[in-house]
């Protein structure tokens, strides 16, 4: 080989990567710092487990096991390369590569990603997966990494024809070939194969940051720099006098983290197969979030359109992601746009955006580690900060909790008649802080723990269960005010600050130090996103307060329930908090209860449809609630437990709407340990 040629052609192929590659990141830079944007040594840890062990990657092992194949014999084959470049220029084997276990791994690898080609096109094509994209760009990609390996293997053979090797059990495949090819051929054969394989190679090299698979690179940055702990949401400075807007309506407006998710996404469209609208045909799916803002971001030309495209199909049936991929397919437009487009309604609709729950199913399966609901939160913020734009629904129950402090409008007054009717049927009387001004918790029972008549009947399970524990606690009374959770996920970011510095000064003016609370949104607010406004305290869901008492032995649960049940998991308790064993370690300790688990549960359980603001708006089309009441029938137990008051709602009212509540019933955790309790 002439080895002057091919290093001109290495140092083109590589420049060229190069200048793509830093374009892309000048491009991420130009964002602004995002507020977790910081090293911490742990990320470290994380980041070296998802990006070399694919832990996210095997949540679905069939494909986790192929990626993993396909990654490592990346790798592997990286220093094949280099030792059939350096041997076809030099005319010498590298020292550390000329030996039989080199050889033999190399081969094995090469038939091991063939086959997990083979297998991913089978995936793609063959079983059709609702949530993989099809086209031609998945098929050449697969086409251009078997040819790599069919170039290795020629190279590798036409050289043993070249020097007159013989057959060897180290080198199976290439020993196999060169039995084929006549030795009249070895010269040409080994030229015309080494000069593929190079320039396969650096072509892949220059398409890698032009294409999804740039996710090679950017998804082990992303882990490094993907908040660790809960969740939240961050304060917006109102008072900035000199802010033009608030929120997120331009792709100036994207953090360095949200662009770095954006070139880090590689379309496999778990995100959108986990999550519920999309599976209710609601039209947003996080994949086309992510790629639709990324197109926005290059200005590629390429723009949602939903002003030309017929009204959003409604599947029937059951759950699916169908109707959304065609829906999302079949919403781009191939014009270029001269001008940055305005990301709420020439990329992203406002149907989509008031069509999230907030549940974050799509971020925990993610396998590069997206923050998908950090953009689109930020442009419900714009619309209602910027253009006062709201769901009517929704604006009605903000208005309510600034005038009544409760989402219906209820009198402030009311919201101790539930401690006058508990009184009035048990005779003990709840201590609020005038009662008892030192207690050792303060119990945040919440506007559905105070107004909503199916949630008072956990209320009143709860109080009965702490007055027999001797717990110390008490409550605000009609100092009580909403937590915020509601404002603050529907943009309202004015009215959350505004009621998170009223309660905190509640708390201060009390010395409150420790909460416990039956609500995972309050639970989550109190506990993770108060802290950015001075505030932080022992805060503990009524689950992980109720595990502790039994553990100690404070509770004693001696009637049984015969009954079956399967535990519907909060989003915010479980998905935001990691709370998935407290309410599993009550059920278990209650004598007689059989527990059955959904297929996603934990941390993979499916929304019930009330977060995000979800609760307070109308739901067109198939209903989120009914979905997820269906896959808990599905188990056959005749009960469903939750412990949050709006999953409870949610799946009473599957229960009525499949006609189940004869012989089925969903209650919280805390009733079913008063069962036991109490009997």
């Amino acid at each position: 080989m002439n080895g002057w040629i091919a290093a001109a052609v290495m140092l083109c192929g590589i420049g060229a990567f190069a200048w793509i590659v830093a374009g892309k990141a000048k491009l991420i830079l130009q964002g602004a710092p995002d507020k977790e944007m910081k090293w911490e040594w742990r990320r470290l840890r994380v980041a070296a487990g998802q990006a070399f062990g694919h832990r996210r990657l095997f949540q679905d092992k069939r494909s986790g096991l192929m990626h993993l194949v396909l990654f490592y014999g990346f790798i592997m084959l990286q220093l094949g390369a280099l030792e059939i470049v350096w041997k076809g220029m030099s005319g010498k084997p590298l020292s550390w590569a000329d030996n039989g276990a080199f050889s033999l791994l190399q081969e094995a690898t090469v038939a091991l990603v063939l086959l997990a080609v083979v297998y991913g096109a089978h995936r793609r094509y063959l079983e059709k997966l609702p949530r993989l994209p099809k086209g031609w760009k998945p098929l050449i990609v697969l086409l251009w990494i078997a040819a790599l390996m069919v170039s290795v293997v020629c190279t590798l053979a036409f050289d043993r024809v070249r020097e007159g090797l013989p057959s060897s059990a180290a080198a199976p495949l290439s020993s196999l070939l060169a039995l084929v090819f006549p030795d009249a051929w070895a010269k040409t054969g080994y030229a015309v194969s080494w000069w593929a394989h190079l320039l396969l190679l650096l072509g892949f090299l220059v398409y890698v940051p032009l294409s999804k698979h740039f996710h090679i690179f950017t998804a082990p940055i992303n882990w490094l720099l993907r908040p660790i702990g809960p969740p939240r949401m961050y304060p917006l400075d109102l008072e900035n006098e000199t802010a033009e807007k608030f929120g997120m309506n331009a792709t100036e407006d994207l953090n360095r983290k949200t662009r770095l998710d954006l070139f880090a996404c590689v379309e496999c469209g778990r995100c959108t197969d986990v999550c519920p609208a999309a599976n209710t045909d609601k039209g947003l799916s996080p994949m086309h979030l992510m790629t639709k803002l990324r197109d926005a971001l290059q200005n590629t030309g390429k723009s949602f359109a939903p002003a030309s495209q017929a009204p959003f199909p409604v599947s029937a049936g059951g759950m699916g992601i169908e109707a959304t991929m065609a829906w999302q397919k079949n919403g781009w437009s191939n014009s270029r746009s001269t001008e940055p487009p305005a990301l709420i309604g020439e990329v992203i609709t406002e149907q989509e955006l008031w069509s999230c729950t907030t549940c974050r199913a799509c971020e925990e399966r993610c396998p590069v580690g997206n923050l998908h609901l950090t953009p689109l939160l930020e442009m419900r913020r714009y619309l209602v900060l910027t253009e006062g734009k709201m769901p009517s629904e929704a604006k009605r129950a903000l208005q309510n909790i600034e005038r009544q402090g409760n989402p219906w409008g209820f009198p402030r007054k009311d919201r101790t008649a539930w401690m006058e009717q508990f009184a009035a049927e048990t005779g003990w009387h709840i201590p609020t802080l005038r009662d008892n001004p030192q207690p050792e918790w303060l119990w945040w029972v919440g506007s559905m723990g105070s107004y909503d008549t199916r949630a008072r009947q956990v209320t009143f399970a709860l109080a009965r269960l702490l007055h027999e524990a001797g717990v110390s606690f008490a409550v605000l009374g009609t100092e009580e005010r909403n937590s915020g959770d509601a404002p603050r996920r529907l943009g309202d970011e004015f009215q959350f600050q505004e009621l998170c510095r009223s309660n905190i000064d509640t708390f201060r003016k009390h010395g409150i130090r420790k909460i416990v609370t039956a609500c995972p949104h309050t639970y989550h607010l109190f506990r993770n996103e108060y802290k950015d406004f001075g505030f932080e305290a022992d805060v503990r869901h009524h689950t992980e307060l109720l595990a502790e008492l039994l553990a100690d032995r404070r509770l004693a649960p001696v009637h049984p329930v015969s009954r079956t049940l399967t535990f519907h998991d909060s989003c915010y308790l479980a998905r935001y908090n990691g709370v998935t064993d407290a309410p599993r370690a009550i059920l278990s300790a209650i004598p007689g209860l059989e527990t059955r688990e959904m297929e996603r549960s934990g941390k993979q359980g499916m929304c019930c449809g009330a977060g995000g603001g979800r609760m307070w708006m109308e739901e067109p089309g198939k209903r989120v609630n009914e979905v997820r009441t269906a896959q808990a029938l599905a188990t056959g137990a005749q009960l469903i437990g939750s412990a949050c008051p709006y999953c409870l709602t949610m799946m009473e009212e599957g229960l009525r709407k499949h006609g189940a509540e004869d012989w089925a019933a969903a209650k919280d955790v805390a009733e079913l340990l008063a069962m036991s309790v109490f009997g």
